[in-house]
């Protein structure tokens, strides 16, 4: 699968955790140039705290449009170290 943003590949892995209907890369796929930390964190019950990244490319900023469980709770563990993007916010999911 691949994450692609303004014709840019931001991920690319054969090795998707599905979760919630969400793809979720590994960090190792992740074209780490192209992210940008944000403040934000929200929190999922049964998951737990996400942190998220802005993606920047050719100047142009996604806010928000990627998200992580660092410390994923118990029920969540297949994705520590993942992460997920938010479609229909500027990047494409494609098999």
């Amino acid at each position: 699968m691949k994450a692609i943003c303004n014709n840019v590949v931001l991920a690319e892995s054969t090795d998707i955790v599905m979760v919630d209907g969400n793809p979720y890369f590994p960090r190792d796929a992740m074209r780490a140039e192209f992210f940008r930390d944000s403040r934000l964190t929200t929190v999922c019950g049964w998951k737990g705290t996400a942190r998220y990244w802005d993606v920047v490319v050719d100047g142009t900023v996604f806010s928000n449009v990627v998200w992580s469980y660092e410390t994923p709770k118990p029920a969540a563990e297949e994705i520590r170290e993942r992460f997920a993007f938010y479609r229909n916010k500027g990047v494409e999911l494609v098999d």
